[in-house]
């Protein structure tokens, strides 16, 4: 069978910070991020499933009628 490498320290790392702080927190907490370590934040930072993608894509801008709204239910 085919085997799998650990994750990287790296990517542990960036996963835990992506799921406690939004990313603009930690561009303003910490004054210099090394490129790498930014890159894996924002990948982290996205939902990784297509619900979750789905739920968030969607929004309201407080219109009445959902189906008007980008994202709003189709009648």
């Amino acid at each position: 069978g085919k085997t799998q490498s650990p994750e990287s320290l790296l990517d542990i790392s960036a996963r835990k910070v992506a799921e406690k702080w939004p990313f603009q927190r930690v561009e303003e907490r910490f004054e210099r991020i090394p490129e790498p370590v930014q890159r894996r934040i924002v990948y982290w930072s996205f939902p990784r499933s297509e619900r979750e993608i789905c739920m968030y894509s969607s929004f309201n801008t407080g219109a009445e009628d959902p189906a008007a709204t980008p994202g709003g239910a189709a009648t």
